[in-house]
């Protein structure tokens, strides 16, 4: 016979686990979470497609009618599709806005995981898969939200769309972000989009930090350094070495730096990141970031900052790194031909043209032809952050956490957020998510989010795109 401890120990469990599930709505997230991680989406092997016809099905058995779901596919590109969902407004003189995000995945290999990448497994704390946060996370969320919208027979004053696109993840392929601004244009239009690209701190100790709002991000671009020569015989090796000239210029490319800039998101990052600095004892850094805002010539001020965090570094102008080699034809003959592509995360504003030129220039070699690869979209100017913007993610984030600052910050890296703000729709990105220093390993092996903080990110953008749908 079990003890009366035992039994009272038995039913709490259950009943504390039938409370964790009580909200029948985070049960339906949680079911449309997996759906779409588990459908493989990389370019490889999987379809954008699927994922968003397996999105539009949930939304049709919530309520929504045909006429709102905007299903696309180039037929060029049968598996990168998305999905256009639209829940209309009451106000049809105030402008829509538009919920964004990307479908498609990073390549992953099973043997190189610990677990399944296309099999979303929760463990201690933490979901694990290939786009259990990039951007899965988000892209969920945002359906989730129009699910729910239509379940409380919301009305919102905005008109929601929500674009869900294929392709953002591997430059050169089909991207169904800057299909939709050239093709459909009228489909996505909007007073401004809430995109991926920003969130919440935490430390290395979990504490949280800050939280962030994008207002502007940098545009990726590849650059092709090529050496060609006559090459030879390699018993008989010669100065001119296709691979020895490309190891010097790339040298070079290493040791150059591009000027110092700076955006309103940086500014305000780099003023709200000193307090916390300040805060914590690092002085040093603090009046380093407020020195560099007051002085972005200041090199002693830049050095200090960019050797705390390579990402502050990063933020505070455009950089340029080698990422692939491919040279020589025979192990045993001089080189004909060596090449290398060079990836650049460029400041807004400035133009591909002026990079490649400042390469040329960096190199001083006439040897080494510096070509620009596709190019993916316009360079704009950044956003305009605005109290519309900023005002309710700073009231909710007081809400839910307490004491912690919100903060704009400028983008290292790129989103699909290059095409829209170069379609005249301002982009920001605004997650509500926390992430650890290593940012979940986003791109690496064993991608995973915090399942507290997925949840919390739920509850902050479904309130978040509330306050907006009404002002």
């Amino acid at each position: 016979m079990k003890s009366r401890f035992a039994l009272g120990a038995a039913t709490a469990l259950v009943a504390c686990m039938q409370n964790a599930y009580a909200d029948p709505t985070e049960q339906q997230f949680r079911a449309l979470y997996k759906e779409l991680v588990e459908t493989n989406t990389t370019l490889s092997s999987g379809s954008c497609t699927l994922a968003a016809e397996r999105i539009a099905t949930r939304l049709k058995a919530a309520g929504f009618p045909d006429a709102d779901l905007h299903p696309f596919a180039d037929p060029k590109y049968p598996k990168e599709g998305g999905l256009v969902a639209i829940l209309p407004g009451s106000d049809p003189k105030a402008k829509a806005i538009l919920l964004l995000a990307h479908i498609d995945v990073v390549e992953a290999k099973r043997e190189d995981w610990v677990r399944d990448p296309f099999t979303l497994i929760e463990e201690d704390g933490k979901f694990y898969a290939r786009g259990a946060l990039d951007d899965k996370a988000q892209a969920a969320i945002w359906a989730d939200s129009l699910i729910r919208f239509k379940q409380e027979g919301f009305k919102p004053r905005h008109t929601l769309k929500m674009a869900l696109t294929c392709g953002e993840e591997t430059a050169g392929a089909f991207n169904g972000a800057e299909w939709l601004t050239k093709n459909k244009r009228d489909l996505i239009d909007a007073g401004y989009a809430i995109n991926e690209g920003a969130g919440g701190e935490l430390n290395a100790a979990g504490k949280r930090v800050s939280m962030t709002v994008q207002a502007g991000e940098k545009v990726a671009q590849n650059y092709r350094l090529e050496v060609t020569n006559r090459g030879g015989h390699s018993s008989r090796p010669q100065k001119d070495n296709a691979i020895y000239r490309l190891a010097g210029a790339l040298k070079k490319v290493e040791g150059y730096e591009f000027p110092i800039q700076l955006a309103d998101g940086s500014r305000g990052y780099l003023k709200g990141m000193s307090k916390i600095q300040a805060a914590a004892g690092h002085r040093d850094i603090a009046d380093a970031m407020l020195a560099v805002v007051k002085n972005p010539g200041d090199a002693k001020a830049v050095a200090l900052v960019s050797s705390a965090d390579s990402s502050w570094g990063a933020m505070l102008h455009t950089t340029c790194v080698a990422t692939l080699l491919d040279a020589g034809h025979a192990t045993n003959a001089l080189p004909q031909r060596a090449r290398a592509n060079v990836n650049c995360r460029i400041f807004p504003g400035v133009t591909q043209e002026e990079v490649r030129q400042a390469l040329v220039k960096a190199i001083d070699d006439p040897a080494v032809k510096v070509e620009t690869l596709e190019i993916r979209g316009e360079n704009s100017a950044p956003p305009e952050l605005t109290k519309a913007i900023l005002e309710p993610v700073e009231r909710i984030t007081a809400k839910m956490w307490p004491g912690v600052p919100v903060m704009p910050i400028l983008q290292s890296g790129a989103t699909d957020g290059q095409f829209l703000n170069a379609a005249g729709i301002p982009t920001y990105g605004i997650s509500g998510i926390f992430l650890t220093p290593d940012l979940g390993n986003i791109h690496g092996l064993n991608e995973y989010i915090g399942v507290q903080s997925l949840m919390e990110g739920r509850t902050f953008l479904h309130e978040l795109v509330k306050i907006y749908a009404n002002q």
